[in-house]
């Protein structure tokens, strides 16, 4: 008997039934989160998308404020926007009718990707009514850009004086 092992017949049995199903849980464990990687959908604000780049085809969500004048809608039910912070603005179409509460200027996240021209496929547009509906990483990033206005808060910087075109996301 080798030494290593506890000299107690129980010990030494309750030893052998973790040896076995240790590796077991971890495969299991491990398989889960492999299968669960496909539908893990990052959060982005529009610089830290432009920063990231994430390649087109992936599923993320961009979050933002909508600019003013930028949205577009088409006969065939396109709709054209753009998503911006005081950084970077993302160009996104979505197909189909909006929220209720979708305009310009208000907050919006569209959960889609990237194509390959960089310009945003959204599946679904969630628009916020005020700030208890924004989720917290956009509440967050907003902040830190200084363009939070959930309190009332006036912009951060002069929105007549803001001419950046969007800056497409393209993948190198």
């Amino acid at each position: 008997m080798s030494s290593w092992l506890p000299k107690s017949r129980k010990a030494r049995r309750r030893l052998m039934v973790l040896a076995a199903v240790a590796p077991v849980l971890a495969l299991a464990v491990g398989l889960t989160l492999w299968g669960l990687s496909d539908s893990i959908s990052y959060f982005y604000t529009p610089a830290q998308a432009a920063e990231a780049r994430p390649e087109p085809g992936r599923t993320i969500q961009i979050g933002g404020l909508v600019q003013d004048g930028s949205v577009v809608k088409h006969p065939d039910g396109r709709l054209e926007f753009v998503v911006a912070d005081q950084i970077a603005a993302a160009q996104v179409v979505y197909k189909g009718d909006p929220p209720d509460l979708f305009r310009e200027g208000q907050g919006v996240v569209a959960t889609g990707s990237f194509n390959e021209a960089g310009v945003f496929e959204a599946g679904r547009l969630l628009a916020k009514h005020d700030e208890t509906y924004m989720p917290r990483d956009l509440q967050k990033a907003l902040k830190e850009q200084g363009e939070w206005r959930g309190d009332g808060a006036a912009r951060g910087y002069d929105a007549e004086a803001y001419q950046g075109p969007p800056t497409p996301v393209t993948a190198e």
